[in-house]
């Protein structure tokens, strides 16, 4: 994780609003970068200053008169009134029913910004899902658990999965393009269990994630880069595939063309 990458995430790791990954890639920049550490030292002393001081001020009455004044629309002294006596409370102004359109405006303009801020915040489900992957890649290497079965043979990888899983994974053997077979596992992305099917190139794990699609139409790959790492999506004869490494773009351009390519065990 680079600099101005971390300064990004500052206040979103403050807050834990940070995925596993992400937290763990700015701890890793925060332990050996002093200017981080100053700034984040910083960020947190405020963070705890405005969780605990009182921020209430009362509004000068000259201000809440001008206000009155300006409002356009009528003082109705009915079904407002409350709302408007709670709203001139805090505002300072004591009980005045003819805050009851303040009090309307108030609350329909916190209802739309809490609204579109929850739209806004909700990551898409490909988001997500692109999140999850990554998230998993790494924990394989964290936990030295790259393969449940190890096997460079794909007739042995590939019966390991029967009755652990309800489909059959496609498994093919691309030694000669220089992406061999090392192993396979089981996981869980999506809400389901899926098959895992490691390779490697050169000294680059290639994680392939493989499960049945709910389409059955075909989606040419896409390449994407997350914290550093290249996934590729596609679906194929009825399957969903992603494949990330830590290996560069061309790389993984090439192992996904091989695999097309190869009939499907």
């Amino acid at each position: 994780m680079d600099h101005e990458h971390a300064f990004e995430l500052l206040p979103a790791y403050i807050d834990q609003e940070l995925s596993l990954s992400e937290a763990l890639a700015f701890e890793r920049h925060l332990a050996s970068c002093q200017e981080c550490q100053r700034v984040y030292e910083q960020h947190r002393q405020v963070s705890a200053q405005l969780k605990q001081a009182d921020l209430r001020v009362d509004a000068p009455a000259e201000l809440l008169k001008r206000i009155e004044a300006a409002l356009p629309l009528p003082r109705p002294r009915s079904l407002w009134r409350k709302l408007g006596d709670r709203v001139g409370g805090w505002f300072g102004g004591g009980s005045s029913p003819g805050w009851a359109p303040v009090g309307a405006m108030v609350l329909s303009a916190v209802a739309l910004t809490w609204s579109a801020g929850l739209y806004l915040s909700v990551p898409s489900s490909e988001t997500r899902l692109t999140q999850e992957l990554v998230d998993s890649h790494i924990r394989s290497l964290q936990f030295d658990h790259l393969s449940d079965v190890i096997s460079t043979d794909k007739h042995t990888v590939k019966p390991w999965f029967d009755g652990k899983l309800d489909y059959a994974p496609p498994v093919v053997d691309l030694v000669q393009q220089g992406y061999p077979l090392i192993g396979g596992r089981l996981d869980y992305l999506d809400g389901r269990s899926v098959a895992v099917m490691v390779y490697r190139y050169k000294l680059h794990p290639i994680n392939l994630y493989v499960w049945p699609s709910k389409d059955a139409g075909t989606a040419p790959p896409r390449i994407v880069e997350r914290q550093g790492y290249h996934l590729a999506h596609w679906t194929s004869a009825g399957m969903n595939y992603w494949a990330i490494t830590d290996a560069g773009e061309a790389e993984l351009n090439g192992f996904v063309a091989d695999l097309l390519a190869h009939p499907a065990s």
